[in-house]
């Protein structure tokens, strides 16, 4: 028998917080039972409603469970959890002992849920007021949002239904009685309303609805003193079902006769759907529609009026999801009843309903409001001098417009050919799929809308410092748009938009994110705009972002299916319908639960929950781990709701392997808290359930939180030091590399103490700014665009100047200078960068004067290129010279982020002399000339041998302010999975930097696949390709993260090593599923079902410092530090390699090593030294032969490539200086046949890319990936 779960442990709630009934006082009915028998009365007066019963779970408490010998978790306070209004009692009480009839109890004897206040309730369950009637009326339903003082909501569904008053027996408070005076025939024409109000946590409309209306078919056929039983039972019923977790499993529940749906959350962070997003669509325009979410973007004072309560919350409902993922923060009553209506009168922003009498009285009373009438389409303001609405974007509005119309939204056309469902339930059921793939496709339209008007936010937002830019923002917007942005508050929901950019991010933002230089208008994007300019509503104003109409619509990461696929071409689309794909969705059905409900029928039932939701698992295949983890989620639930609080435990810590995001890390703290002495000593036993102890338990308390809110910009207002100016300028998104920072902090001081004025701070920013925008006007003439790459941006244009090759504009593109001849507009080719010869800056006579003039020379022509620039000249001479270096480094190194750097010091000149403007400007503007001083003092030429190896470089610290150490690479080949895009299916670099962060390169063109995401929080050992859907990474942090390859997403992780994970190894990757082994520091090595996750072997190998493992001829080589030692994949010793035995004079470990089957060897490199070792296989005890590496002061990792070479990465001296170097050994001859100097930082780590490439990552001071050709 389960041990109960102690007292305390607040279990989570299940759909159902609290069930009242209300209606009027009896007292209050005497008058109309004397008016009713008069003619012509239909409808009696209001009478003012109060709570008769209420209904509050737990339903079954520890007492009521141990008469039938059945122990049960209890929830809480054990109070009994319903209660009726205290009346006087009647001298005649026949039902007195009463099975549904509990005795009297005071309110306040129930804990009733926070944010439910039952003084309030009456007024909303009955917003309208008591109606007695004198004839039948039809059941209805409404809804209720209710906040707490903290703002937490709260959901309530109200059927109102009628009873009559009988002849003989009267109902209420759950007594019958007989009435000494009689009502006679005169009261069977009096019908009383009463209303059954269920609240929850959770925005179940549709499905509490459809529960109430099953429950009203039996209250009205239920003898009167049976109401309160069966209220009951049905609000036990609802207590024990558990909420299912965001993904694709939703919940059945049998209510008799309908089957009753409760969908989940698409995923953790989207809003739960259960209502009809179209209905606001079926009364208002689009247009109408725009108007509505313009006044809830700007914050507005809202009400919504209708003759229907229920519409008022559900199309305030609907609003609130079109917002996703933005989110209305102020005031939301939906409802308000007559007594409420001051309300209307609060000086802050809200969002409120009315009944629609109450439209004239609202109006006349309360000014500034947007009064919205649901029943007529319109709109109104109740003060029209007082109320500024903005409109909405026009691009934005004109799409969002025809894709509204677009959409199907009579359901009646879709079933015109389909014969009529005979089934109940089988109806309903397509019903509902036709309603979440209409919600699907208006949830996409809506989220396009927010995309397309907020997009270019992010080009203004330091997502670092948490600073807005609002007034460069407002410069780039056009004039008819500047309204709504600054109404739009904008600064207020910063983090949502960043959160919006980060799931809608294209490929193209994504590549031009990771460019250092400022952005500017390439020749592609100034070609699309000439030919969209006769098409004024389409221009963009903006600084450093593609046109709209060339904006590839994003698509959208699976790790947030709430923001969907987005299948158009742009923002501006004439594309109108959307193809929305149908999300595969599950089913569970939670057992019948038996009545009465005594605490075995309640146990019966979570054993009929645990063996259903067990046998569903067993039928799963194990890759199919997104529907597992939610089955273990709910049988985890159930488990603790029985007591098995160790069970509970492991199904949650199963989590950890299928979906790590639903983890409930509070509850799973709470239930380890509560555990007995006897269950935390037998979970201590318990390897998993002990690794999920210390996880929960030793995380640290979360400090308090810094003020994060998004800030705007502002100019500083005080002298800056060096650290507060790299802020400063990060902060204006100017700059994020903090090395440049640092030369534009000397270029601004020269020759004054080393602190920058606000003033200087100032004019440096107006110029850049100036600068920027100027580069936006450029309008070059096709003939001369048709000259340029597409990928080219002109950066810098000089004032007319005359030239020997003409009188024109010296432009500079990141490739070339060219003249853009005057008068007739024309492109003459001055040079590209990489064919300058020589640039002086000299000066030529001109009558009496002396004219400072440029001079270029290049490499294929004889005729030098002289430009009289005058004032101009030593700046442009200054641009040209590193322009000219930049792009010699990027040739000699392979690497093109040389150029975009050039670049960024070019710009930071120009803007530094413009600052400055005084005689030592130029002086000052040469502390950014790097690359140019780096060529003339240190003119150290790339060695042969490593120029023509090398092939590339790339930079995963693109777009950071530093640079970042690499610590592990991984190359995975390409796939043509039916699973993966076209682009997917393209061969990968995995790149594992520091704290954490994985950076995903496309390896058939070397772009960003993936721009860094996070994988914990500690560094990463290693990594592998498991299967061709998973990469399984190693931990410092002693955890292996799984990510998938189609999604990008890592949400699984394997917990059962205790210290830090150091080498991972595939066994077969022709069989499915392949064995994946693991090893940690500690000596534990693992072996895993790649499929199912499961650990089927280990041992433990003596001592520690376990750092690596290989697999060769079906055992396992493991290099521990002091020895290699080799064992069977069961764990048994067959051979071992001491170190100590070959190094006596020296203590030393070994750093790694590497097998050679074809020649039967071992090759291993040892701390201290800077030679190879190489055992023979055969006869491990004979010594090795020692391979010496040249000028090598360190070695941290070695790989063999085609057999026959062994890579060597480290530290070695080159040219006098120390630098990241390879050496490539022949395995045969046992010589270096390569030396490459790699890196400027040592060489942490290499990988093979099919033999054909090597890939070597450095360390922290340069950061960048070598691609290396071998032969």
């Amino acid at each position: 028998m389960a041990e109960a779960a102690p007292q305390y442990l607040a279990l989570p709630s299940g759909l159902l917080e609290l069930c009242a009934l209300l209606g009027a006082p009896r007292d209050s009915l005497r008058g109309p039972e004397q008016v009713a028998q008069k003619k012509g009365v239909k409808s009696l007066s209001s009478l003012d409603p109060e709570v008769l019963s209420v209904f509050v779970p737990p339903f079954v408490t520890k007492e009521d469970s141990q008469p039938a010998g059945v122990s049960c978790v209890t929830l809480g306070k054990t109070k009994r959890r319903s209660f009726r209004k205290k009346r006087e009692r009647p001298k005649a009480e026949p039902s007195k002992g009463h099975p549904g009839g509990p005795r009297g109890q005071d309110p306040e004897d129930v804990g009733i849920p926070n944010g439910v206040d039952l003084l309030a309730l009456p007024q909303l369950c009955f917003p309208g007021g008591v109606c007695v009637a004198s004839e039948p009326k039809e059941d209805c339903v409404h809804f209720l949002v209710l906040t707490d003082v903290c703002g937490n909501r709260t959901y309530g569904v109200v059927a109102q239904y009628y009873r009559p008053l009988h002849d003989e027996y009267c109902f209420y408070n759950g007594k019958m009685r007989w009435e000494a005076s009689g009502l006679g025939r005169s009261a069977a024409g009096c019908f009383v309303p009463f209303a059954v109000c269920v609240v929850s946590r959770f925005p179940y409309y549709n499905a509490l609805k459809d529960c109430l209306s099953c429950l009203l078919t039996h209250l009205k056929i239920c003898k009167d003193f049976e109401v309160d039983n069966h209220i009951k039972d049905f609000a036990a019923k609802l207590s024990l079902i558990p909420s299912p977790p965001p993904g694709p499993l939703h919940l059945i529940l049998n209510m008799k006769p309908l089957q009753i749906v409760f969908p989940s959350r698409a995923d953790p962070e989207s809003p739960l759907i259960d209502l009809d997003l179209h209905l606001p669509l079926l009364r208002f325009r689009p247009e109408k529609v725009l108007q509505i979410l313009t006044c809830l973007l700007t914050e507005q004072h809202v009400v919504f009026f209708s003759s229907s309560w229920a519409l008022l919350t559900l199309v305030a409902e609907c609003f609130m999801a079109y917002l996703h993922p933005l989110q209305w923060q102020h005031t939301f009553v939906p409802i308000l009843s007559r007594h409420m209506l001051d309300f209307v009168m609060a000086p802050t922003s809200f969002l409120m309903g009315c009944h629609l009498d109450h439209f004239e009285e609202v109006s006349k009373e309360a000014d500034g409001l947007i009064l919205i009438n649901i029943d007529a389409g319109s709109i109104t303001y109740s003060d029209d001098e007082d109320v500024d609405v903005p409109d909405i974007p026009l691009l934005a509005a004109q799409t969002f417009i025809q894709r509204v119309q677009s959409l199907q939204m009579h359901r009646e056309l879709d079933l015109a050919h389909l014969c009529a469902s005979t089934d109940l339930n089988e109806g309903r059921a397509c019903r509902r799929a036709w309603q979440q793939r209409l919600n699907c496709q208006i949830q996409q339209i809506t989220l396009q809308l927010l995309v397309c008007i907020f997009r270019e936010v992010k080009n203004h937002l330091n997502y670092e410092h948490r600073v807005f830019n609002s007034e460069e923002f407002l410069k780039t917007r056009a004039p008819g748009d500047q309204q709504f942005y600054k109404q739009a508050r904008l600064s207020r929901r910063m983090d949502a938009f960043a959160q919006m950019d980060l799931h809608t991010q294209s490929e193209e933002d994504r590549i031009d994110g990771m460019l250092l230089s400022p952005r500017r208008p390439t020749i592609e994007k100034m070609a699309s705009r000439k030919s969209s300019a006769p098409h004024g509503a389409h221009r963009r104003m903006v600084v450093s972002m593609p046109n709209l109409q060339d904006i590839m619509v994003p698509e959208l990461p699976p790790r947030n299916s709430s923001l969907r696929k987005i299948h158009t071409e742009d923002c501006g689309s004439s594309r109108t319908v959307l193809d929305v794909p149908s999300k595969l969705t599950y089913t569970f059905k939670i057992p019948e639960i038996h009545f009465p409900l005594v605490g075995q029928c309640v146990q019966a039932f979570h054993v009929d929950c645990v063996a259903q939701l067990s046998k569903a698992m067993d039928s799963l295949a194990p890759e199919n781990s997104v529907l597992l983890a939610r089955y273990f989620y709910l049988r985890g639930l159930v488990q603790l709701m029985q007591g098995q609080l160790l069970g509970a435990l492991l199904d949650f810590q199963s989590l950890y392997k299928t979906d790590v995001r639903i983890f409930p890390a509070d509850l799973v703290q709470r239930t380890v808290e509560s555990l007995s002495a006897p269950e935390r000593a037998q979970a201590e036993r318990t390897p998993e359930l002990r690794r999920l102890i210390s996880e929960v338990m030793d995380k640290p308390e979360d400090a308090p939180k810094a003020d994060d809110r998004v800030k705007n910009f502002e100019l500083p207002k005080k002298h800056m030091q060096l650290d507060d100016f790299v802020k400063r300028v990060q902060e204006s998104g100017i700059v994020k590399d903090a090395g440049i920072i640092h030369r534009l902090f000397e270029a601004l001081t020269v020759g004054h103490q080393k602190q920058i004025d606000p003033e200087t701070f100032k004019d440096f920013y107006s110029c850049w700014k100036e600068a920027e925008a100027e580069a936006q006007e450029v309008n070059l003439p096709f003939s001369v665009m048709e000259q340029l790459d597409k990928n080219e941006c002109v950066y810098k244009l000089s004032s007319s100047v005359k030239t020997n090759r003409g009188v024109g504009k010296i432009a500079m593109t990141q490739k070339r200078l060219f003249l853009l001849t005057e008068g007739r507009p024309g492109y003459v080719e001055i040079s590209t960068f990489r064919n300058i010869e020589e640039v002086r800056s000299t000066t030529v006579a001109f009558l009496l004067l002396r004219i400072p003039t440029l001079k270029i020379k290049m490499v294929s022509k004889k005729e030098v290129f002289e430009a009289n620039l005058k004032t101009e000249c030593d700046l442009w001479h200054l641009m040209v010279k590193e322009m000219w270096a930049g792009k010699k480094l990027a040739d000699d190194h392979k690497d093109p982020q040389y150029v975009q750097q050039a670049l960024t010091h070019v710009l930071l000149m120009d803007a530094v002399v413009g600052a400055l403007q005084s005689p030592g400007a130029i002086y000052a503007a040469s502390k950014l000339s790097y690359f140019d001083k780096m060529k003339n003092e240190m003119p150290m030429a790339v060695p042969k041998t490593t120029s023509e190896t090398l092939k590339h470089k790339i930079n995963p610290s693109a777009g950071e302010t530093f640079p970042r150490a690499i610590d592990v690479l991984l190359y995975t080949p390409g796939h043509l999975d039916p699973a993966e895009k076209v682009e997917d299916a393209h061969p990968k670099l995995w790149c594992a930097l520091n704290e954490g962060k994985v950076v995903v390169f496309d390896a058939s063109s070397w772009t960003v696949h993936q721009h860094c995401f996070k994988v914990g929080t500690s560094k990463l050992n290693c990594m592998v390709m498991a299967e061709q859907s998973q990469v399984w990474v190693g931990s410092e942090d002693s955890v292996i993260y799984i990510i998938n390859v189609h999604s990008m997403s890592c949400n699984k992780q394997l917990t059962d090593h205790r210290s830090s994970v150091t080498g991972l190894v595939v066994q077969d990757r022709t069989q499915a599923p392949s064995t994946v082994y693991s090893c940690s520091t500690d000596g534990t090595v693992l072996a895993w079902n790649a499929s199912s996750l499961r650990v089927t072997s280990r041992f433990q190998l003596p001592g520690d410092g376990l750092s690596a493992i290989r697999l060769h001829g079906g055992r396992l080589w493991c290099c521990t530090g002091n020895s290699i030692v080799v064992v069977t994949t069961a764990g048994f010793l067959h051979q071992e390699l001491k170190i100590g035995e070959n190094f006596k004079e020296i203590s030393t470990s070994f750093l790694g090593f590497q097998l050679v089957p074809e020649q039967e060897q071992l090759w291993a490199a040892c701390a201290g030294y800077d030679d190879i070792y190489v055992w023979s296989l055969q006869d491990l005890a004979q010594p090795p032969q020692r391979i010496h590496l040249q000028d090598c002061s360190k070695i941290n990792c070695m790989i063999r490539v085609k057999k026959q070479q062994i890579w060597v990465g480290g530290t070695g001296l080159s040219q006098g200086r120390s630098k990241g170097k390879i050496y490539v050994i022949d395995a045969e001859r046992k010589t270096v046949e390569k030396e490459l100097v790699a890196h400027t930082d040592t060489v942490k780590t290499l990988c093979s890319a099919e033999d054909r490439y090597v890939l070597s990552g450095s360390g922290r001071e340069e950061g960048k990936i070598a691609i290396w050709k071998v032969e």
